[in-house]
């Protein structure tokens, strides 16, 4: 089953600046604002969520983040290969970041959204396609998207509206028990 990526994924994450390749490879599976598990909680941090298959690979992999970062603040392991790697945030984008919590994403500033793509390569029918990325769209409030949830939600969307869905807390707090109930 696909797990639903969290706001937190789709738009601090990348943040990080880790290319999507090596999370992929290394069993990324989303990113969080807390661990519901753990009792103490980092501020101005994300927690992300890895099961690697490979975990001397694994261990390269944060070898070289540890090196090519001062961001991380800890990690740890769970049972069933879970592993949870906690980076702190840039402070510089604090603002935006806080804007995302509120889901305003298209008031986002110039330098939040030029860390993003405008084209991302994504695998269709087994092809590699040059697509619109999709903080692109939902920065720039594309005529696509805001078509598709105005179809979707049988809503007529007006020029404030945002077109995509609110950043809802519990949706991004990591739950591993509940997690492992849909895989």
């Amino acid at each position: 089953m696909e797990i639903k990526k969290t706001i937190t994924s789709i738009f601090i994450v990348p943040t990080l600046s880790i290319s999507k390749e090596k999370l992929v490879d290394n069993g990324y599976i989303n990113g969080y604002i807390k661990d519901k598990r753990r009792e103490v909680q980092y501020e101005s941090c994300i927690y992300l969520l890895f099961k690697p298959e490979n975990l001397d690979k694994f261990k390269d992999f944060l070898d070289g983040e540890y090196e090519r970062t001062k961001s991380i603040i800890d990690d740890y392991d769970y049972e069933d290969g879970y592993v949870v790697v906690v980076y702190m945030l840039n402070s510089r984008l604090e603002e935006d970041f806080k804007l995302i919590k509120q889901g305003k994403y298209s008031q986002t500033s110039k330098k939040f959204q030029e860390i993003f793509p405008k084209i991302v390569k994504l695998k269709r029918n087994g092809l590699l396609k040059d697509e619109i990325s999709l903080q692109f769209r939902i920065f720039n409030k594309t005529e696509d998207l805001r078509q598709f949830w105005e179809d979707k939600l049988a809503v007529e969307f007006d020029e404030d509206m945002e077109v995509w869905g609110g950043f809802l807390e519990e949706d991004e707090i990591l739950n591993l028990d509940k997690l492992k109930e849909h895989v």
